[in-house]
């Protein structure tokens, strides 16, 4: 069973649609990113997987329960992380653990407060003095000390300096060491995917997606050179994922391979050049795909 499930969802905010019959999977035992531009409903997705808002048709289920349905048994074996770390911020540090500690069967107290010692901040310190990145530490600490099966983290970078990101993924490898642990993540900070996941889904707007291997991205999707000679450089259509002509240097993106895009803007495009290869970082091709702008 994976361990999330979503169908045939569509979602709107009045007259503007998020999702129109989106469908995807998470298998337990993944790492699995949920990637795309500001806009495109990531966080809003979560919301609907974790029962705060209503879609307006199809099923998202988690853990095998319908997500408006979530029993409290389920929710213990979920740990969340919204974007904006919100927390119970007129408690310290030691009163929001001692908080949390009763809703977790398997709750990791020396989990929590390894992490948070760190700041090198006396227990009785409130949450509400803290600075953003502060804050942000002390409720992945919590997130932690659940041991979850599933971790859901919309945007865990939020406010994290790079020691302390760099911290977070030693500490969720850790995690994922365990062994039967799923992580459903997104970030803005796409470098950080490349070591950690096992599969990617791109929300693209409109509602597209597509899910895949991290590993077939990486291989099959191609970034190449070209020169035009007319006015009018290609576009975007059924082999060309995305063309960037504002860099000093034309690219276009593509799943195709090279003999395939020649031929494809020879009879569609004449007057392109096709260029080299060129190599790229997670960030170059989830660019190339999703668009600068």
């Amino acid at each position: 069973m994976p361990a999330i499930e979503v169908d045939q969802l569509s979602h709107r905010y009045g007259n503007q649609i998020i999702y129109q019959d989106l469908s995807l999977r998470v298998p337990e035992g993944r790492v699995v990113a949920l990637l795309g531009k500001n806009g495109v409903g990531k966080t809003t997705l979560i919301r609907l997987l974790m029962g705060f808002l209503h879609p307006s048709g199809g099923r998202c289920r988690v853990l095998g329960e319908d997500s408006h349905a979530l029993s409290s048994k389920t929710r213990a074996r979920i740990g969340l992380l919204f974007e904006g770390h919100l927390s119970y911020d007129f408690m310290t540090i030691a009163q929001i653990e001692r908080f949390y500690r009763p809703f977790y069967r398997h709750w990791r107290h020396d989990i929590y407060y390894d992490l948070v010692d760190r700041l090198e901040l006396p227990h009785s310190h409130k949450i509400a003095n803290m600075s953003c990145g502060q804050r942000s530490q002390v409720v992945l600490g919590l997130i932690f000390a659940q041991d979850p099966e599933l971790m859901i983290l919309d945007d865990y970078s939020m406010g994290l300096d790079a020691g302390y990101r760099r911290l977070f993924l030693d500490y969720l490898e850790r995690y994922l060491s365990r062994g039967g642990k799923t992580v459903f993540l997104t970030s803005h900070v796409v470098q950080d995917m490349e070591s950690l996941v096992d599969e990617v889904i791109f929300l693209l707007r409109g509602g597209a997606v597509l899910q895949l291997p991290l590993a077939d991205f990486q291989r099959d999707f191609r970034c190449f050179d070209f020169a035009y000679s007319d006015a009018t450089p290609p576009a975007a259509d059924a082999l060309i994922s995305t063309v960037d002509t504002l860099g000093s240097q034309p690219r276009l993106y593509t799943f195709a391979e090279r003999d395939a895009l020649e031929a494809h803007l020879a009879a569609h495009w004449p007057g392109v050049t096709l260029g080299q290869q060129q190599a790229m970082t997670l960030e170059d091709a989830f660019i190339g795909l999703t668009g600068k702008y």
